[in-house]
């Protein structure tokens, strides 16, 4: 169930963006009287899983969901029509046209690509508004699991004050502003202390495991109990909190493994909050110290039992344009960050470099609507900024020769733009590859 529930956020994601950055160039084109032969959704190598023809445009849905595409007459892109383009130039060709009409055909994609997600950052601040945790709140600091921060100095505890010379209000504020960070100022025992983070940070990370930052310090949620436990018939029940482990208190969940040493095999008298009541149950230790019972978690519910405060700023309709643009530039210069450190070899951010794998695993394995528009918006921008690359064969390069048209007033030959792409095209498969590769080791 939930792979069906991940592969449907990822494909509706990934559809909706095919569809609204293919209308972003199909649009301009017929308003600018060009013709539009294909307009298809997916890839159809040899064949379409459907397909149908209404005016001059066939319309289709390929079998291979690595993108999609429009083909526009008189234009060299992946198809490399050379038959097309061996004829004389036609009217509604893409060729004909004036580059200043060319040049918005080609850029069409990625403005809605980045209209789309502001529109949807307004609505998620309108709908949902916005949740976050303060740090100050945080008393017992932060809970590091993650062995690579562990080794860099980290322990649980911690309290981050800065990242790099930014203060950190917010928890958002720690994991956003990660990537790039060369120094993060924590207080410990009363203390603060400067621990510097390696060039390299990010492509150790990458390497990791754990993939878990700075996580909140939380108490152990009952969320379910393995059939093969000993325990699975004990009245415990789902969100209850187990607060006392054999007279000796359980504040976090991170305490336990410390807490259980030396109970293998036995029975403890273990008391646990439900609701507003305390009630004792006696649970069964295996061989492994373990109770065989998942935990949970509810945020909401840890912050009414004052673990942290958690701050909700609600926005009227008018309110939600300012609230989604900040969230939208805020999005936009985080990721302008993250390529620019990937682009750059020190960093060994190119480690963590994901294809399509690394996209359907961000997707939640519960629906969440507000989550699905979160990250449908990120990847909206992610698309607008990869094709924005000077690369032939993406929007990008295409915007680059007729840039160098407009002002030299030399238009690049068709067999230039020809090889071009074909280099274009070879260098993006070689992306593609290696980012799909890199999902698997």
């Amino acid at each position: 169930m939930e792979f069906v529930i991940r592969i449907s956020q990822f494909l509706l994601s990934l559809s909706l963006l095919i569809v609204l950055h293919e209308l972003g160039h199909f649009i301009p084109a017929k308003l600018f009287k060009t013709r539009v032969e294909k307009f298809y959704l997916f890839f159809d190598i040899k064949y379409s899983l459907f397909k149908k023809k209404i005016g001059e445009t066939v319309y289709g849905i390929g079998w291979l969901p690595l993108g999609g595409y429009v083909k526009i007459a008189g234009m060299i892109d992946e198809s490399m029509d050379k038959e097309q383009m061996n004829q004389p130039p036609q009217p509604w060709e893409f060729r004909s046209k004036p580059a200043w009409q060319r040049l918005i055909i080609m850029l069409g994609g990625v403005t809605v690509n980045f209209i789309l997600a502001y529109v949807i950052y307004v609505f998620i601040a309108f709908i949902y508004g916005d949740k976050t945790t303060k740090v100050e709140s945080l008393k017992d600091g932060y809970w590091i699991e993650n062995k690579l921060l562990q080794d860099i100095g980290f322990k649980t505890g911690d309290k981050i004050l800065k990242v790099n010379d930014l203060k950190v209000v917010n928890d958002y504020d720690v994991r956003s502003n990660i990537i790039g960070a060369e120094s993060i100022t924590i207080r410990r025992n009363g203390q603060e202390k400067v621990i510097t983070l390696p060039e390299d940070f990010l492509g150790q990370f990458s390497s990791a495991k754990s993939r878990d930052l700075f996580e909140r310090r939380i108490p152990f949620m009952i969320g379910a109990i393995a059939d093969t436990s000993s325990n699975k018939d004990v009245d415990v029940k789902p969100e209850d909190i187990i607060t006392t482990i054999d007279g000796k208190p359980l504040r976090y969940f991170d305490q336990l493994d410390s807490l259980m040493t030396g109970y293998k095999n036995q029975t403890l008298n273990v008391e646990l909050l439900r609701g507003n009541e305390t009630i004792t149950r006696q649970l069964k230790v295996d061989q492994n110290g373990k109770f065989g019972i998942q935990a949970a978690l509810d945020y909401d519910r840890f912050a009414e039992l004052g673990y942290f405060d958690i701050a909700i700023q609600t926005y009227t309709f008018g309110e939600s344009f300012g609230a989604g643009g900040r969230d939208f530039v805020e999005t936009l210069q985080k990721y302008g960050a993250q390529l620019k450190a990937i682009f750059n070899p020190s960093t060994g951010a190119y480690k963590g470099v994901g294809g399509f794998k690394a996209i359907y695993s961000i997707f939640p394995s519960v629906w969440s609507w507000q989550a699905f528009w979160a990250l449908t918006a990120f990847l909206s921008i992610m698309l607008g900024v990869l094709n924005l690359l000077p690369i032939p064969a993406l929007d990008g390069g295409h915007v680059m020769f007729l840039l160098f048209e407009m002002i030299s007033g030399r238009k690049p030959s068709e067999k230039f733009l020809e090889r071009a792409q074909l280099v274009g095209f070879v260098i993006l498969i070689t992306l593609v590859l290696f980012a799909n590769i890199n999902d698997w080791i």
